[in-house]
């Protein structure tokens, strides 16, 4: 596996590739841009187990050489699309500390031991944890096709459902989270049906600055399981925008929601549960954001 070559098992179609590094990889895919790229398998796996589906080419970039890295430089953290969540924790639980608690709650040990911040959003899933709290943080995505790069705002990556931002023989190659300063107020929710080890319903994040006179100088809200993308709420941050941040402020701009969202039911929550939820969420970023000392949410470590 680290012996610099590429492994190349079966024929025709019927392949599984391992590329030699990230160089390779890039190789490759301009030659198979149909092939599947799989990482730590743990939502490619249920395309297999749970719908049958066809996944050849595939090609497994696990632990692969140029994709692994994360690093800071000037405020950004970059994270390769092959760190996987625990490999991120600790930078990303320490710099953005709201990030610790979310990436706490993706699954379980095995499958943040596996699954990559890369493929969560190359998946392009409109309840993958990761892309609302990057979009509200201003990431930026680094796609390649062979020795070529361009380099997006990570909201313009997705499209519509099941559509994203990457042409034939593109791959994500890293994501660039910046650091918020320490003026800057962040926060992530995430609603499931069970407290740990589930899938999200609904996911909010919320970063927020404040002027001199306490009215909102900037603030980004997106959101998870919202819409058919990870989707910025735009109405609610231009009715936020430049107003004194009150809870009348708040709830005024709460009625933006019904315009910028309009969310299904399925069997993780009704339409009306989200509505209702997100417009809370805005609540409760108020609620901590304006000087209780409460502890509104508990960790189970912290229980523990």
């Amino acid at each position: 596996m680290k012996d610099g070559s590429r492994i190349e098992i079966g024929s025709g179609s019927m392949r599984l590739i391992v590329p030699a590094n990230a160089d390779d990889l890039a190789s490759v895919l301009v030659k198979e841009p149909a092939a599947t790229i799989v990482a730590g398998s743990t939502d490619v796996g249920l395309w297999v187990t749970k719908h049958m589906r066809d996944i050849a080419p595939a090609i497994f970039i696990g632990n692969l050489d140029g994709l692994c890295g994360i690093s800071e430089d000037k405020g950004v953290i970059s994270i390769g699309a092959g760190v996987t969540y625990s490999e991120a924790f600790s930078m990303l639980a320490k710099r953005i500390t709201a990030l610790g608690p979310l990436f706490d709650r993706i699954g379980g040990d095995q499958v943040r031991n596996m699954g990559t911040i890369g493929g969560n959003i190359a998946n392009g899933s409109p309840i993958g944890d990761t892309p609302p709290p990057l979009i509200a943080l201003g990431a930026r995505l680094t796609l390649r096709r062979g020795d070529k790069r361009r380099t997006i705002p990570l909201e313009d990556f997705f499209i519509a459902y099941g559509r994203q931002d990457r042409q034939p023989g593109e791959f994500v190659e890293a994501v660039h989270v910046p650091v918020p300063g320490s003026e800057t107020k962040f926060a992530v929710y995430k609603i499931t049906k069970r407290r740990d080890e589930d899938i999200t319903a609904a996911l909010g994040a919320f970063i927020l600055k404040l002027a001199e006179d306490d009215t909102v100088a900037d603030v980004r809200i997106a959101y998870g399981g919202m819409a058919a993308t990870p989707k910025r709420a735009f109405g609610v941050e231009k009715a936020l925008l430049g107003k004194p941040w009150t809870e009348a402020t708040v709830e005024a701009a709460m009625a933006a929601y019904a315009d910028d969202f309009t969310p299904l039911t399925d069997m993780r929550a009704s339409a009306e549960y989200r509505a209702l939820a997100a417009r809370n969420l805005l609540l409760r970023f108020f609620a901590e954001t304006t000087g209780t000392r409460a502890p509104i949410q508990v960790s189970r470590h912290e229980a523990a």
